[in-house]
């Protein structure tokens, strides 16, 4: 690694590390179909099936590896953002249920719409710009003012962050019950006939965010520059991707703006291989307005929350991060308690 650093620079190593981490997100996203609307769809509905299936394996692959990597101290993310930094359990709560309800909305994550785009979807296209012009208005933009309110009325210190700390669960027994929560998910995807190509695919997409932490944290190790340790998410990248491609002549190299395209390339690789990449537009049966709603809701709620379905839901969760736990918890249940409303639910 720091032979690389030497010869290429920080900048440049992160760049390829986020292209690395996207491409493979993306291809087992596309192929696994992981989503975390579809799990929500499921559950409101009364049933268990599938899509549940994949989401949970994802989840608890990443926080698997996550904390092994943790124990053995192969990992340290004690000066990730998810915890060095002061969180906010307000945004956490008001942002995952208005993202949760965006998402049902525009049918589908932020990190989905990105991977539906690669296919030719122009409703996730366009669906994703709101989204990501909203976040960049409710970060630096007119909607920042109410951005800072919210987040304010209840905040924590970094120090208050970590989940295992505050209950006193040693990181043995969390791994236990991870693994064996990850056992019954897999047997659980078996049963509802995943293809086993399906669950290896689900497992990756986890393990792309223990991929991301940890080429990012080797790259601390060894560089003698300031470079945060950081994973998988996708609406603070999407958001300085647009802005860097609309204002500066050439892109800033990090980890976000290789991210993103990695993920398109990756999705779009599966998509022409099985021969799905196809234009679909806006038709009567999916209203747009519907959809532009549900990007602003899930533009705003992500900058409330610290990110979206994966970069809070299983990037933060994996390094359990108190915030990112609420931020997921409050998606469900936006999420599962609009799909109750029959005028919505459609």
């Amino acid at each position: 690694m720091e032979a690389l650093i030497d010869q290429y620079g920080e900048p440049a190593l992160l760049l390829v590390i986020g292209l690395i981490t996207g491409v493979i997100f993306g291809a087992s996203a596309y192929h696994s179909r992981f989503c975390l609307r579809a799990a929500t769809a499921e559950v409101a509905s009364g049933r268990a099936g599938p899509n549940l299936a994949i989401w949970l394996i994802a989840f608890l692959t990443a926080l698997l590896v996550v904390q092994t990597s943790i124990f053995t101290n192969a990992l340290d993310v004690s000066e990730s953002r998810q915890l060095a930094s002061v969180g906010s359990l307000s945004g956490a709560i008001i942002g995952g249920l208005m993202f949760g309800v965006g998402m049902i909305l525009a049918r589908g994550c932020a990190s989905r719409l990105l991977v539906l785009s690669a296919s030719g979807n122009l409703r996730a296209i366009v669906t994703g710009l709101v989204l990501t012009l909203t976040a960049q208005a409710t970060l630096r933009g007119a909607l920042s003012p109410v951005r800072e309110s919210l987040v304010s009325l209840w905040t924590i210190p970094g120090d208050l962050r970590e989940l295992s700390e505050i209950l006193s669960i040693p990181h043995g027994i969390v791994i236990a019950v991870t693994a064996l929560g990850l056992s019954a998910a897999l047997m659980f995807g078996r049963y509802h006939r995943l293809k086993i190509s399906e669950i290896l695919s689900a497992a990756v997409v986890g393990g792309a965010v223990w991929l991301g932490w940890m080429l990012t944290y080797l790259l601390t190790q060894q560089s003698f520059e300031v470079v945060s340790i950081q994973s998988v998410t996708f609406t603070g990248p999407s958001t300085d991707t647009l802005m860097a491609l609309i204002n500066t002549p050439t892109l800033t190299r990090d980890f976000g703006t290789g991210l993103v395209p990695g993920v398109f390339i990756g999705a779009l690789s599966i998509a022409l291989i099985r021969k799905e990449a196809r234009i679909q537009r806006f038709d009567p049966g999916t209203p747009m307005e519907r959809y532009l709603l549900g990007g602003i809701l899930m533009g705003f709620g992500a900058m409330l929350a610290g990110g979206c379905a994966v970069g809070a839901g299983v990037t933060g969760g994996s390094v359990l991060s108190l915030t990112a736990w609420v931020a997921v918890f409050s998606m469900w249940a936006g999420a599962v308690g609009l799909q109750t409303i029959p005028r919505w639910a459609g």
